[in-house]
């Protein structure tokens, strides 16, 4: 029995929390809703409408430095981070068996010189010999044989030596271009492979000049029109807090590309003067400038409704004006809007009051014209029903391939 008991006050305990926790939501909505502005003024600001794009910087020259022949690092005077100037040593292989190789060739050069002139002596005597007739045209032949084969083992040496000597000189490797070394995989003492060798060559560096930065874009679909070659663009740097700079639209490819979904197309920025602290893998937000306008009459964009006209199927825009006696609908040119105030060309004046949403005596209209097409069923009720639907164009057109975006309307006589 008391265990019935102890459930029932359980029971009517938690009702009555529930209960008055669901007032006091109510409480706290109705305050929001309060609190909320219904109305805005009409103010002159700028506006700019831009476009956003992410990328990733990198270096413009990048290299990746591999020894063209075998060998082992003697010397690797660099580390990461380095700056380098063109000219300096990035690394150096050892060349004693280079050495020792180029040190016999040149005894064999030597040699072949010595039996060249040996034989040249005895091709000079068997001429004269030959004319005297007192020796055989064989003899005479051999002779020459001996000549042509000593003048022919010279050349091969000297060429032998000639590549020795170009190997040599890819024992060093030096910078092709003022830069920093970004990666360096390997130490003093290893072997590395050829470039003509096993998997390309062994990696020894990465090098890069950071004073010329660009950023490689994806640029979506719907945004690639607005740009152009030789554009600026604002780049903002998210890796540091408060960080801009300029950049410059270098290239844009000819055909689109999917990365994450969505169809777009590669574009390259060029960054003018980075700033140090910018490294290349930081992303960058980039905004691309589609229209502004200075000192224009503007409103909220929630201040401005659309309603497309059954008889020319046209979208009409308008506000609705506070006036002494309540609010009145005014019909609106809208110009360029960003993703807060849409411009107007005509119809409104600045210190004028706008509403944000639909005055009540719009709604309470609005709500008997649909209680009147109730009995209508089927497509005619649909239609009719949305010959009276209101709706917000500013903050909820979209381009193609985007959500929710502002679309730039150009005024009349001003190009975007």
């Amino acid at each position: 029995m008391k265990t019935w008991i102890g459930l029932v006050v359980i029971a009517v305990l938690g009702y009555v929390g529930f209960t008055q926790w669901r007032a006091w939501q109510d409480r706290q909505a109705g305050a929001a809703l309060a609190a909320r502005p219904t109305t805005a003024i009409v103010i002159q600001t700028n506006i700019a409408f831009a476009v956003n794009a992410a990328g990733e910087i990198a270096p413009a020259e990048q290299v990746s430095v591999k020894p063209e022949i075998n060998g082992r690092i003697e010397l690797l005077p660099v580390d990461l981070g380095d700056r380098v100037k063109q000219g300096d040593l990035l690394f150096k292989l050892d060349d004693k068996e280079l050495q020792q190789q180029r040190a016999s060739s040149l005894t064999a050069i030597e040699r072949a010189r010595l039996e060249l002139a040996k034989a040249e002596r005895d091709y000079e005597r068997a001429q004269g010999l030959l004319r005297e007739r007192l020796i055989s045209q064989e003899l005479y032949d051999n002779t020459k044989t001996t000549y042509e084969l000593a003048k022919n083992s010279l050349e091969r040496s000297q060429r032998e030596l000639a590549l020795i000597d170009e190997r040599l000189t890819k024992t060093e490797v030096r910078a092709p271009f003022d830069c920093t070394i970004l990666t360096r995989p390997v130490s003093t003492g290893q072997a590395v492979s050829g470039s003509g060798g096993f998997n390309s060559g062994t990696e020894v560096l990465t090098i890069a000049d950071l004073n010329y930065m660009i950023i490689n874009a994806h640029v979506n679909q719907a945004d690639v029109p607005r740009l152009r070659v030789d554009q600026e663009v604002e780049v903002v740097i998210e890796a540091v807090s408060g960080l801009s700079a300029t950049g410059i639209v270098e290239r844009i490819a000819p055909q689109a590309t999917i990365r994450n979904n969505i169809k777009g197309f590669a574009a390259r920025i060029r960054i003018e003067n980075p700033d140090e602290r910018i490294r290349p893998g930081m992303t960058a937000n980039i905004k691309i400038p589609v229209a502004a306008a200075q000192n224009v009459v503007a409103v909220p964009l929630s201040a401005v409704f659309t309603e497309r006209n059954p008889d020319t199927g046209t979208q009409e825009r308008y506000v609705y004006v506070q006036t002494a006696n309540g609010f009145e609908r005014r019909d609106v040119t809208v110009g360029i809007s960003d993703f807060f105030y849409a411009e107007i060309q005509s119809g409104l004046s600045p210190g004028e009051v706008v509403a944000l949403e639909l005055p009540k005596d719009e709604k309470e209209k609005q709500a008997r014209a649909m209680a009147a097409l109730k009995p209508v069923a089927g497509t005619a009720a649909v239609t009719a029903g949305a010959r009276t639907g209101q709706t917000n164009p500013a903050s909820t057109v979209s381009s193609p391939g985007t959500t929710n975006r502002p679309v730039a309307m150009p005024a009349s006589g001003r190009g975007t």
